[in-house]
Formats: structure tokens, C-alpha cells, sequence
């Protein structure tokens, strides 16, 4: 009776490893291939460069493969469990990287019915990191960097995003990675606000940092990553100025840029009612996102409105009222704001803008309620959770406390474990 074989791979970029591996396990017997799905590859790293179909079109064409299935997670649990293959084939490479606890549930789903994990030699001469440059060095181009977060919206339940406020910090977004429960976590997206950056820069947070020095930060930020861009554009200033500034934005490679409706001089908004702040007029407000949103020359540059109306204690009707006019203006998403520490009126926000509005993005960020976990907000219907400002956040008490070490001893051994090693930093920061 024929064996049944099972392998299941990405695709996404395919060597001459991959052939040898599919080579290998079909001499073993029938071959199905798992073909992770575009949504099972966004959850661990970038977009895939081919889409699905794309991917199981070419590995359906090769020697030695009777079927393609798509496979829905890293987790192969499902699709062993419908198959019962007899083998599953990979290479020996998983026993110790990021993949080593999916390897040991698939050897303890194979135990149900006998199966056998075989583990074949990677193949030595593939760079997959230059290969993997490769594709970046594309990914970064502003005209595809520029629809990635729409994508990720299609393919993710949620989709997370993390500050940053110079190349280093960007960096950290780029490359943050942690396996959890046989899951690779890892961020979507970048958040360039105002306020990091300048905090970053040793200025208040009242958009005294103009928008030629926040491209200078972008273009900072854009050399040295590929995850898409969403902008902090305060107020978005004169209707005028805001038209132009998307212009800008659009043909960068920016993916977002999110307005707040007040207008006057910037006041950071966890200040709510403390300090004076004014909001914007709906019709005004409106007619900023209509106008920008008629500048635009591609449809994947996206105008998102932050509502203020319950940080100024202006109610839930105001707030409401306010998405209706937005979104009927043309704004691609909204970002309901609170400074409560509870969630509930976040929530309520969530289940009214889900009646009117059942697939518009919305965006929250969760700074002071931030008890909640992505999962709930999903549940809740937010498409976006933003992690405003914790890198700047957590880098100043660090650096503040390693100076005072210093201070305090008169030398530096004492803060050497608290410090990357300056191996670890010339890795971090690419050569090109």
C-alpha cells in the first residue's frame, strides 16, 4: 500500500532546497503539499510576494507532487489530522530555530496513528538571508511598501503596530520577534507620531516639528525597513497644506496618515479637558478629508479621521455623529480616542460604528486602557491596535539609569549587562 507523505512549506521564495526537500520526501511515497495561505505567512513575517494561488500553481508543477492543500496555520495540527500521512518530511533546520515547538507537536500528532517525522539535511548554499534581502530591497520601493497595510487588512483579524521615532527604534519594529503558544509574533506596521518624535528630537509636543523635519524622520526610517508607515498628522493644519502634504505622503510610500478633528494649537490629547482644546467643526473637518481625499492619485493611500469628541467630554453622540460625516466625506478608516482607563466607552464606540459601518477599519490606541487584549479588541471589531509612544517610553528611564550608574561609581562596568553588546548593535544595523 503506498505511503502517504506530507511536507508543508511556504513557497514564497522557492530555491533549489525546496526542490531537493520535495524530491526527497516523494520517494517515500504519495506527496501532499501544505501550502501556507497569504493570512498563515503575514502572521509570522512579511506579505508574501506571491499570493496563493500563485504559489500552489507552481508547486502543483512539480515533479513529484500529487496534491496541494492549503495549509491555515504554522501549526500543521489540522491538516494532519485530516490526512494521517505516514511521514511528515523537513529539513533538520526547525530542530532548533524559531520553528522548534511546532516540530514537537507534529511529532506528537504523529504518535496518534504511527506517524513518523523524517528530518532531512538543509540544504548548505542557500543564503535565504540574501535572498530575503532581495525581496526586501523591493519591498521597500514606496509603490509597494505603500499597500501593505491595506493587505494586512485583508489577511489579518488585527493588526498591530508599534512606534517608532528614528531608524534605530524603527528597527526594533522591524526585526521584534517572540514564539508564543507555537505562534511567531511579531509587529505589522509602524506608527511615526508627533509626539516621539519630538520627544526624540528634545522639543514639546505642540507641532513645532515641522513636516520637513517628520520627512526627514520617514526618509530616516524608510532606508533601513520595509514595514509600512502610518503617520501621525495632528490636526493636518490648513486644508491647503494638508491636500499637499498627502501628495507628499502618497508618493513616499507613506501608508496612512491619521488627522485628529481639532484645530488651534496642539495640545497632546491624554491632556483631555485640563488644558484648552477646540475641535473642529464636522463640516470643516469634512471637508479637510474630502478635499485630501480627491488629491490622491492611487486608491491604497489611506486617510484615517481620530475622533476627540470622548477625550473632550463631548459624549457618545457627538462621537458618533462625528464618524457618520467622516466616513460619508471619504475617510478610509477612524480612530476612536479615551483617556479612561476602562474600555467600556471604547467598546461602545465599537458595537454603535459597527451598525453603520460594518467593514471601515478602526483604530484604536490603547495607551490608557490597556488592560485589553488584541484578541478582545478583534471580537470588538478594531482592525488597527496602535501602541502609541512605549519605545521612547521604556528607552528614556533606561538610558537614564545607565548615566546615573555611571555617576555613581565613576566608571562603567556596572551597567555592561544592562547594555547590548556592540557585536549585537553592528548586527542590528544593516551594512547597506
Amino acid at each position: 500500500m503506498t505511503k502517504k507523505v506530507y511536507v508543508a512549506i511556504s513557497a514564497d521564495i522557492l530555491h533549489h532546497g525546496h526542490i531537493n526537500l520535495i524530491k526527497k520526501a516523494s520517494e517515500y511515497g504519495s506527496l501532499t503539499v501544505g501550502v501556507l495561505t497569504d493570512e498563515a505567512i503575514a502572521t509570522y513575517k512579511r506579505l508574501p510576494v506571491l499570493d496563493f494561488e500563485e504559489r500552489k500553481f507552481i508547486i502543483s508543477n512539480i515533479e513529484g507532487v500529487d496534491e496541494v492543500i492549503a495549509q491555515n496555520t504554522l501549526d500543521y495540527t489540522e491538516n494532519l489530522l485530516k490526512l494521517k500521512p505516514d511521514y511528515v518530511v523537513h529539513g533538520d533546520d526547525w530542530q532548533s530555530n524559531d520553528q522548534s515547538s511546532i516540530r514537537s507537536k507534529v511529532i506528537e500528532t504523529l504518535k496518534e496513528w504511527g506517524g513518523e517525522l523524517i528530518e532531512i539535511p538543509y540544504t548548505q548554499g542557500v543564503s535565504v538571508d540574501k535572498l530575503n534581502e532581495a525581496v526586501n530591497e523591493t519591498s521597500s520601493m514606496p509603490e509597494v511598501r505603500r499597500v501593505k497595510l491595506k493587505k494586512l487588512l485583508k489577511l489579518k483579524p488585527i493588526v498591530k503596530v508599534m512606534e517608532a521615532h528614528n531608524g534605530l527604534s524603527a528597527l526594533v519594529v522591524e526585526n521584534a520577534k517572540v514564539v508564543k503558544d507555537d505562534k511567531i509574533e511579531t509587529f505589522d506596521a509602524m506608527w511615526l507620531s508627533s509626539l516621539t518624535d519630538s520627544t526624540a528630537k528634545g522639543k514639546p509636543d505642540i507641532e513645532l516639528v515641522d513636516m520637513t523635519s517628520r520627512l526627514n524622520t520617514i526618509d530616516e526610517i524608510m532606508e533601513v525597513t520595509t514595514k509600512p508607515i502610518i503617520l501621525d498628522g495632528d490636526t493636518g493644519g490648513e486644508i491647503e497644506h494638508f491636500v499637499f502634504n498627502v501628495k507628499t505622503l502618497e508618493r513616499i510610500g507613506v501608508s496612512a496618515v491619521i488627522i485628529e478633528d481639532k484645530i488651534g494649537l496642539k495640545k497632546n490629547s491624554l491632556f483631555g479637558t485640563e488644558v484648552e482644546q477646540t475641535q473642529d467643526t464636522i463640516e470643516h473637518f469634512a471637508l479637510k478629508i474630502s478635499s485630501a481625499k480627491k488629491a490622491l492619485t492611487t486608491d491604497e493611500f489611506m486617510i484615517i479621521a481620530r475622533i476627540e469628541s470622548l477625550i473632550l467630554k463631548q459624549g457618545m453622540d457627538d462621537a458618533i455623529t462625528r464618524a457618520k460625516a467622516y466616513v460619508e466625506a471619504g475617510a478610509d478608516g477612524i480612530m476612536i480616542h479615551s483617556r479612561e482607563k476602562e474600555p467600556d466607552e471604547i467598546f461602545e464606540f465599537c458595537e454603535k460604528f459597527r451598525e453603520f459601518a460594518p467593514d471601515l477599519p478602526l483604530v484604536v490606541v490603547p495607551t490608557s486602557f490597556n488592560t485589553v487584549y488584541e484578541d478582545e479588541f478583534a471580537r470588538r471589531g478594531v482592525n488597527i491596535v496602535i501602541y502609541a509612544n512605549h519605545l521612547i517610553r521604556s528607552a528614556y528611564p533606561a538610558m537614564m539609569e545607565t548615566a546615573e550608574t555611571i555617576l555613581e561609581n565613576n566608571r562603567c562596568h556596572e551597567v555592561d549587562e544592562k547594555c547590548l553588546s556592540i557585536k549585537k548593535i553592528l548586527t542590528l544595523i544593516p551594512d547597506e
